[in-house]
């Protein structure tokens, strides 16, 4: 027996709140990308404004070569990525991409454990399933994806 999902949302507790939830739960999934990819260009635009030299060192140290290559991918994903995120463009392709890095940086905090007090990998597995999620949804609504009525 396993669960099944009648399409129907469960009655509300507070049943005056019923009109509000319905006229804003089209934009529950444009905050989540839009805080996803604004999270994210917050982490990107330090690495854009140090230069991608700033980032060959530990590249070359985990393992990454040529480390100038991909410091620029990560700048790339996470300042142009992050954008694209934000607006809904290109949004399933650049959402993989991101999982990947973010499956690399679980790989490279693996060691610390899981703990994000720890520097663990717990916190960028989350945003790695947040992508994931991303991913899967695609640019939704408000976004430019869906204004020019394409997608990947």
């Amino acid at each position: 027996m396993g669960y099944v999902d009648k399409g129907r949302e469960p009655s509300l507790i507070l049943s005056g709140l019923d009109s509000f939830y319905q006229k804003v739960s089209i934009l529950s999934y444009p905050l989540l990308r839009v805080t996803a990819g604004g999270f994210l260009l917050a982490h990107g635009v330090p690495k854009l404004m140090n230069g991608a030299p700033a980032l060959t060192g530990f590249l070359a140290r985990i393992g990454f070569t040529p480390p100038l290559f991909w410091a620029w991918v990560l700048i790339l994903l996470e300042t142009v990525g992050a954008l694209c995120i934000v607006f809904g463009l290109f949004t399933r392709l650049v959402a993989a991409l991101l999982f990947i890095e973010f499956i690399v940086i679980v790989w490279v905090h693996g060691p610390r454990g899981f703990s994000a007090g720890a520097n663990g990998w717990e916190y960028p597995a989350f945003w790695g399933l947040v992508f994931v999620a991303i991913l899967l949804r695609g640019g939704g609504p408000f976004s430019l994806d869906r204004k020019f009525g394409r997608e990947f």
